[in-house]
């Protein structure tokens, strides 16, 4: 399976990089491949030399501004244009979506594939990765839009809020399965 994983690339404290190398070693093992931002900095770094160091292959979709920090060893490297060109390529390449902790762009990142899943422009599995409660706020505005009449489909429908690693690999793998 091919799974993208929005994420920082920010160098983040270890409550948030353990959970993100152990989740990335269960995609590498598990023969999965990773479709990410191309960068090797940071989480994103962290989350690469896991799935690499555990056999998995490394997909990633760079974009010309961030050239430069793009990972030399990666399987596969597309570098483009825009950032519009660049999340277009990461949902094509992929079979799943997972949201792991990030800031602006990560939320972009998030929000325009519910967006798209919303719409039905693709049916792609989504996990939001929920690491040290992180996105404990976000859950709560979403659900919050639910509730009140502003989500045409429920939330469950567009993503699925996993609290560790390997949560959000079974709720992938069987979604994957399933279809």
């Amino acid at each position: 399976m091919n799974i993208c994983v929005f994420l920082s690339a920010a160098d983040l404290d270890e409550r948030y990089t353990a959970p993100a190398r152990e989740f990335a070693g269960l995609l590498g093992k598990a023969g999965h491949t990773l479709v990410w931002g191309g960068s090797d900095t940071g989480l994103m770094k962290v989350v690469a030399d896991g799935v690499q160091e555990a056999g998995g292959r490394l997909v990633g979709v760079s974009v010309d501004f961030l050239a430069a920090k793009a990972r030399p060893d990666a399987d596969e490297m597309t570098i483009t244009e825009d950032l519009a060109e660049r999340k277009a390529l990461l949902l094509a390449k992929s079979d799943a979506i997972v949201v792991m902790v990030g800031g602006t762009g990560t939320l972009d990142e998030a929000t325009e594939i519910l967006e798209l899943k919303k719409h039905a422009k693709h049916t792609k599995p989504v996990v939001v990765l929920n690491t040290a409660g992180f996105y404990d706020g976000l859950r709560t505005q979403f659900q919050r839009m639910e509730d009140e009449g502003f989500l045409p489909r429920p939330l469950a429908d567009l993503a699925f809020f996993a609290e560790d690693g390997r949560t959000a690999l079974t709720y992938l793998e069987s979604e994957i399965a399933a279809r």
